[in-house]
Order: C-alpha cells, then sequence, then structure tokens
C-alpha cells in the first residue's frame, strides 16, 4: 500500500511564534492563506500547503535560538532567482547567502543557481533555479 503514496500534500512547520511565522510565510512571502484556526494556518505553495502549527507539549520543546529545524527549497526559473534576492533583502529578511552557482564539487548530482535566507525562527530557506553549465 505504501507504494500507492503519489505526492507529498502538505508540510507542518511547528512554530514558537505563530503571529511572527504567519506574517512571515503570508506577508513577507506572499504564500495565500487557505485555511485558518487559532493554532493552525495553512498556507499555498504551488500544490503544495505549508502548514504553520503552534509547538506544543506533544511536538516537544522549543529549539536553541539560531538552530534550524528544516530547510524548505523552492524552486523558481534562473531569472527569478535575482529578483527574489533584492526584494528579500528590501524586506530586510535574514540573508544566509546571495545567489551564487552552486559548487562545482556536485555538478554531477545538481546544477543550481541558490539563494538561502532564513525565516524568523532560523529555520533555512533556499530559491533556488535548475540551471545550464558549460563545464
Amino acid at each position: 500500500m505504501l507504494k500507492s503514496i503519489r505526492n507529498l500534500d502538505y508540510v507542518v512547520l511547528l512554530c514558537n511564534d505563530l503571529d511572527l511565522m504567519k506574517q512571515f510565510y503570508h506577508e513577507i512571502m506572499g504564500f495565500p492563506i487557505y485555511l485558518e484556526t487559532p493554532s493552525w494556518i495553512e498556507l499555498r505553495v504551488g500544490s503544495v500547503l505549508l502548514t504553520l502549527s503552534k509547538r506544543g507539549p506533544k511536538t516537544g520543546a522549543p529549539l536553541d535560538d539560531d538552530t534550524a529545524a528544516v530547510q524548505l527549497a523552492f524552486r523558481v526559473t534562473p531569472q527569478e532567482v535575482h529578483g527574489c534576492y533584492e526584494e528579500l533583502k528590501a524586506k530586510e529578511v535574514d540573508i544566509v547567502q546571495p545567489p551564487q552557482i552552486i559548487d562545482k564539487k556536485v555538478w554531477q548530482y545538481w546544477k543550481h543557481l541558490t539563494l538561502f535566507f532564513k525565516d524568523p525562527e532560523g529555520n533555512l530557506l533556499e530559491i533556488y533555479a535548475d540551471i545550464e553549465i558549460n563545464e
């Protein structure tokens, strides 16, 4: 039966500050709200729901500051990576690495133009594009 799984429907991001994370993902990132309750917010990202949920007793203690719980990667076209970077900079988002071509050591697996940044709770986010590289 497990072989019948065909796609990922939603991801739950456990949050310490639900309002702050909602502000970031909805207002800064621009993801539309699909459903919202006092402790659960679903945002539409393409065909997947990025769900924000308040961290509680069953989900474990909050993480130490500057410790990422997850890395999320968002794909765009090569032309859009730099525009995303400029927009995030203008919104004073914590940029970890400005756009650059991924290290040549991994070109046999990936050829990406990547941009890394953090959300308000320190999770690592990536905007990337598949690119052609003449070796």
